[in-house]
C-alpha cells in the first residue's frame, strides 16, 4: 500500500464521521507528503488547516491511520504550498517509483528499529543525562533506574534513545527477550483479548520478555481497564528483576487521568528529560546528518540552520530532506539564500493565539506601550511594530484584511495589505528583520 492509497482509506472513514461541509474545508487538498520513523507527515494548504487539524480532529485522524498501520508512531501537519506536486517529486526522488509504506527494516519478533543505536545518537548538553542513565541500565538491566522512564515533546529523541537500549541489549545479551511497543498497541491487545476470551494468553505473553520498552505513556490517559492490566504487568516484571523503559510526552505526575498508583510505580525508577536541543546541540545533529548524505551544506548554511531552526530534532531532518530534495532537482550548490527560501515556510510556526495576544508579545518585544499600537502615528517606532502585527496576523494566522485593520484601531483594508506586503518584501532583504520576527515567531509558540 503506497501513500496515496492508505490516504485516501483514511479519507473515506473520516468522511463517514464527520459532516460533509467539515470534510470539505479541512481535509480538501491535504495528502501524506513523507513518512519517516513511523511519523506521517500530512500536507496541508495553510497554517490555518494545520492547527484546526491538529487541535480538532487528530485523534480521528490518527486511529484511522494506525488501523490500517498499526506502527504508526505519530503524525503531523505541515504547510505545503506546492501541494501534492511537491510530494509526488519527493516521492519519485527517494525511491524512482513509489514511496513503500512497510518498514521491511523493523524486526518482527522485537518490533525493534535496527537503525536507532548510540552510534548514531547525537549526544548533547540537553539530551546528556538521559543517554548517561540509559548506559547505566544497559550495563545493568532490571538492577539500575528500574523503571526507566523517559519524557519529552515529540521530536526530541526520546524513541530513539529508548530503542537504542533495546537494540543494545539484545547485542549484549542475545538471551534476553526484549519487546518494544507503543502503549496504544498494548491497550489494543488487551481489548482483543477480552472480547476473544483470551486475556490469560495476554497476560502470558507479555511476561515472558526480559525487557520491555513501551513508548507514548500519555495514551493511557482515561483507559482505567488498560491502566490496571498495566500495573499488574508491571508488578509482575519488577518482582522478578525485567527491565522496564517508557517514554512519555509529560512527567507522569502531569498526565491527567492516570492512576496515582502508576505515577507512584514510574517514580520508583529514575525520571529523565530530554528537552529541546540547543544551539550547540543542533550543530551536533546537523553535521551528522549531513555526513550521512551528500548534500553540500556550509559551514555558513549549517549555522544559519541551527540558529533559526530551533523546534526539535524531526524537524531539522525534515528541513534536511526538504534541502535534499531541492539539491536533487537543481544539481547544483546550496547557497546560503536557497537555504533561507526553502526554510521560510518549514520552520516552526507558532499555535493559534488571539490578536490581542499577537499585538501584546510584539508591543512588548519593541519595548513600546500597546495601547501606542491602536492610535493614528506615523512614528516610525510604532509604525515598524504595527506592520509587523498585520503582517504575522495575516501570513501566520490566515485573519482577512479588513478584520485585521478592524482589530488594529479601525484601519481600512488597504492599509493592511500594503503593510504586509511592505514586511514580504523587506524580509527577503533584511537579516534583522527577519531575525526580529523569527525571535517572535518562537516567543508565539
Amino acid at each position: 500500500m503506497d501513500t496515496k492509497e492508505l490516504w485516501d482509506k483514511v479519507l473515506v472513514e473520516v468522511e463517514l464521521n464527520i459532516s460533509k461541509p467539515n470534510f470539505n474545508t479541512w481535509f480538501k487538498d491535504t495528502f501524506i507528503s513523507r513518512v519517516v520513523d513511523g511519523t506521517i507527515y500530512i500536507g496541508v494548504p495553510n497554517a490555518f488547516v494545520r492547527e484546526w487539524l491538529s487541535n480538532k480532529y487528530h485523534p480521528l485522524v490518527l486511529k484511522n491511520l494506525r488501523q490500517l498501520k498499526p506502527d504508526v508512531r505519530g503524525v503531523e501537519y505541515q504547510v505545503s504550498k506546492n501541494n501534492k506536486k511537491l510530494a509526488e517529486i519527493e516521492t519519485q526522488i527517494k525511491t524512482a517509483n513509489t514511496l513503500p509504506l512497510e518498514e521491511h527494516y523493523i524486526n518482527k519478533e522485537n518490533n525493534l528499529n535496527p537503525k536507532y543505536t548510540f552510534e548514531s545518537f547525537v549526544v548533547g548538553p540537553f539530551n546528556e543525562l538521559a543517554h548517561a542513565a540509559a548506559q547505566a541500565v544497559i550495563e545493568r538491566p532490571g538492577i539500575v533506574y528500574n523503571p526507566f522512564f523517559v519524557y519529552g515533546n515529540t521530536g526530541h529523541g526520546k524513541t530513539h534513545l529508548i530503542q537504542a537500549i533495546g537494540n543494545q541489549i539484545k547485542s549484549r545479551h542475545e538471551s534476553k527477550r526484549v519487546y518494544y511497543l507503543t502503549s496504544e498497541k498494548f491497550a489494543q491487545d488487551y481489548i482483543n483479548s477480552v472480547h476473544q476470551g483470551k486475556v490469560n494468553h495476554f497476560k502470558e505473553c507479555y511476561r515472558k520478555y526480559d525487557v520491555l520498552i513501551m513508548d507514548d505513556i500519555q495514551f493511557f490517559a482515561g483507559k482505567d481497564k488498560s491502566q490496571e492490566e498495566l500495573f499488574h504487568l508491571f508488578n509482575y516484571l519488577y518482582d522478578n528483576n525485567k527491565q522496564i523503559v517508557f517514554s512519555s510526552d509529560k512527567h507522569p505526575n502531569y498526565i491527567t487521568n492516570l492512576e496515582e498508583r502508576l505515577k507512584s510505580r514510574f517514580g520508583a525508577g529514575m525520571i529523565v528529560d530530554i528537552p529541546k536541543p540547543d544551539f550547540e546541540s543542533r550543530m551536533a545533529i546537523l553535521k551528522t546528518k549531513i555526513s550521512q548524505t551528500s548534500l553540500p551544506v556550509s559551514e555558513e548554511g549549517l549555522n544559519y540552520l541551527a540558529t533559526n531552526i530551533t523546534g526539535n530534532i524531526r524537524e531539522l531532518e525534515g528541513v534536511l530532506n526538504t534541502l535534499g530534495c531541492h539539491f536533487e532537482l537543481k544539481q547544483k550548490d546550496l547557497t546560503l539564500n536557497d537555504i533561507k527560501n526553502l526554510i521560510r515556510d518549514t520552520s516552526q510556526r507558532p499555535k493559534m493565539k488571539s490578536p490581542q495576544e499577537v499585538i501584546k508579545i510584539v508591543s512588548d518585544y519593541y519595548n513600546i506601550d500597546e495601547k501606542n499600537i491602536y492610535e493614528k502615528t506615523r512614528r516610525k517606532e510604532i509604525i515598524k511594530p504595527r506592520q509587523v502585527i498585520m503582517y504575522l496576523l495575516r501570513k501566520d494566522f490566515n485573519i482577512s484584511y479588513p478584520s485585521i485593520g478592524q482589530k488594529m484601531g479601525g484601519r481600512d483594508h488597504t492599509t493592511v495589505i500594503h503593510s504586509c506586503e511592505k514586511i514580504t518584501l523587506a524580509v527577503e532583504k533584511d537579516d534583522v528583520l527577519a531575525q526580529e520576527i523569527h525571535q517572535i515567531r518562537s516567543m508565539l509558540v
